[in-house]
């Protein structure tokens, strides 16, 4: 079984190849990336593909049984890119495609969860075996930004008491691997969450608690957060995005208690207090 792996230079694609390499021959895994030469350190042999060149798809996923698709980060045409990969797949006989989607994608009135439906969707239409892999949010999207609360001496959103059940980067890597390379997961949809039901205040709690200082968590209108993040040079688009995650998130579209996620990883997920530790070291 030959295992291909696109964005593998990406942060989610490396952590995934890492972890498959302990569960798979690594002669049999494939690091699909823009530029192969960024994959020259993964140790498994690297093919290039571009999600926006559909002509150079068919020699890239030759002799592919299970293609993992990390979904595209670009937010311009992320379907359209996907629709190409989905259409390679089909016409190359991979045997099973496996997708990195959003928690509850095929009901969330959330934004960021139009393109993932849209792409479920086609991997349907186009009659593909399929494992959907519904991640919920990242302990990443909050702590990759602890330097700037704690310099700011608050962290801020626009969510309330909204809860969430984030899992970190490498626990969403750890299942893909897991997903692409084990048996049994074909036609599934998973909807991964981590074990903790956190608030925004909890998290602020958290990072007080190991930095010493009161960095409190403060509770902002839509309007006031997405004018400060547009402020910190996030286009427009993007910030409300990120604003109507927050909005949303109180109608539990981020949280997950299934424990589907721990089951695949056969151990609990990772703690945020663990994923503050790591981010303030």
């Amino acid at each position: 079984m030959t295992i291909a792996i696109t964005g593998a230079t990406g942060q989610l694609g490396r952590l995934a190849i890492a972890h498959l390499k302990t569960l798979t021959d690594p002669a049999q895994i494939i690091a699909l990336a823009r530029d192969p030469g960024k994959a020259a350190d993964l140790g498994v042999a690297a093919r290039a593909f571009d999600y926006t060149a559909p002509e150079t798809m068919a020699e890239a996923l030759q002799g592919v049984t299970v293609l993992a698709l990390i979904s595209s980060n670009d937010f311009n045409d992320r379907v359209g890119q996907h629709r190409n990969v989905i259409n390679a797949a089909k016409a190359a006989g991979v045997g099973r495609i496996v997708y990195t989607s959003i928690m509850q994608a095929d009901s969330s009135p959330m934004l960021i969860a139009a393109d993932h439906k849209a792409t479920e969707a086609a991997i349907h239409e186009a009659g593909l075996t399929a494992t959907i892999l519904r991640n919920g949010w990242y302990s990443e999207n909050w702590t990759g930004n602890l330097a700037g609360a704690i310099s700011a001496g608050a962290m801020i959103g626009a969510a309330g008491d909204a809860t969430f059940t984030p899992a970190t980067r490498a626990d969403y890597a750890e299942a893909l691997a897991v997903v692409a390379a084990g048996d049994g997961h074909a036609g599934q949809v998973y909807e991964l969450g981590g074990d903790e039901v956190i608030t925004l205040a909890d998290i602020a709690a958290e990072v007080s608690r190991q930095t010493g200082k009161d960095i409190p968590y403060n509770n902002l209108p839509g309007d006031v957060y997405q004018g400060i993040l547009e402020s910190f040079g996030l286009p427009a688009g993007f910030a409300s995005v990120l604003v109507d995650v927050d909005v949303k998130a109180g109608g539990g579209w981020l949280a997950d208690t299934s424990g589907t996620l721990r089951n695949l990883l056969g151990r609990p997920t990772v703690p945020m207090s663990e994923a503050v530790r790591a981010a303030l070291a």
